[in-house]
């Protein structure tokens, strides 16, 4: 494993090369003036344009609740240590851990895509949904506006889009979210792993903190579009203890829903999160490590379908019970109206006459 000076701006503290490298390699300080500079810049963010094939991935998973997605961005300058979509950028060959969050693909023909896949005579009408890898508003969309961009076809088009983030860039957009929402077409989920900030900063350095996640519940609320919150990862000892406080606080805010899915620990992520642990929560390092594998089987993971999400055994369930009995008591909705999908219709091209009927 390859080993980087820990930043307080960045989640992960360890950046292992990509298992897919046939040659391994291991950096040296050799002395010769320039090599602690460039050190430094390994830490800067580098967004590198990366046109894809296509934009539409399908699913298939039996406990996903969507169909078809879109994700504009690959990597994540958010930096959550824990994130489970980190072994994705290892299909790029770079590391799944410093480089997934300063290394950020830009999908920049994403817009073209979509709407020439919205297109195709065979397209079948599904929600969309968008933050289901990586988050469609981390920074870089600040200035690179890839999801607005799609959001205006998906609007043009009346294609309904269900979105997940932790950010509140998201209100940028609620100019198109809106009008799209009072027509059935658009709902948001803003993701809260933790209250505290101090711990948020160590956790998602990048991401806005919590109390700005909750302005942005109660800014999308007042603006007429639904929006619930995901209690997300849950992670035992750090972060499980505030469930009913998040939910609560969401509730208050506005959201209308409320869901919580266990931390997960794919492929890279279990050394990346470990490393994590040791460097900023050591005391509760091996606690924390026993309570994860006491909900997934005596594992740090579980793939399974149905028990991914959830875990399994006796403090999973009381996980379970602890979060129905929390939107039951806060008067939580159990799901949100679906999205419309009788509305879609081609748009004429730029350049078309509009038809008279």
């Amino acid at each position: 494993m390859r080993k980087d000076c820990p930043s307080a701006a960045r989640g992960a503290v360890t950046n292992p090369q990509c298992r897919y490298d046939r040659l391994r390699t291991e950096p040296v300080d050799d002395g010769w003036p320039g090599t602690a500079r460039k050190a430094q810049r390994s830490g800067l963010t580098r967004v590198i344009p990366s046109p894809a094939k296509s934009i539409i991935s399908a699913n298939d998973s039996p406990d996903i609740p969507f169909g078809q997605s879109i994700n504009p961005y690959r990597g994540c300058e958010h930096g959550c240590a824990y994130c489970f979509a980190r072994p994705s950028h290892a299909w790029l060959g770079l590391s799944p851990g410093l480089d997934f969050e300063t290394k950020i693909a830009v999908k920049s023909n994403a817009p073209a895509l979509l709407e020439r896949e919205l297109r195709r005579p065979g397209y079948r009408v599904r929600p969309l949904a968008a933050g289901s890898n990586t988050d469609p508003y981390q920074p870089a969309e600040a200035h690179c506006r890839i999801m607005r961009a799609c959001l205006e076809v998906m609007a043009d088009f009346r294609q309904p889009v269900a979105i997940t983030t932790k950010s509140a860039l998201v209100t940028r957009d609620i100019d198109l979210l809106a009008p799209m929402a009072a027509q059935g077409l658009a709902t948001v989920h803003l993701s809260i792993t933790t209250l505290d900030p101090v711990l948020a900063k160590k956790l998602e350095p990048r991401a806005p903190p919590p109390a700005k996640r909750l302005a942005a519940i109660r800014a999308l609320a007042l603006a007429g579009i639904p929006v619930g919150v995901m209690v997300a990862p849950v992670i035992p000892v750090l972060t499980e203890p505030e469930l009913e406080h998040i939910m609560a606080a969401a509730r208050e805010a506005g959201a209308q829903t409320a869901h919580y899915a266990l931390l997960r620990l794919p492929r890279e992520v279990q050394d990346i999160f470990t490393a994590w642990l040791q460097t900023h929560a050591p005391d509760s390092a091996g606690h924390v490590l026993s309570r994860i594998r006491a909900m997934r089987d005596g594992a740090l993971d579980d793939p399974a379908f149905g028990r991914r999400f959830t875990g399994e055994g006796p403090e999973a369930q009381i996980l379970a019970q602890r979060a129905a009995l929390a939107c039951r008591r806060l008067g939580f909705s159990q799901t949100m109206a679906p999205l419309d999908t009788s509305l879609f219709a081609l748009p004429p091209r730029r350049g078309e006459q509009l038809s008279l009927f």
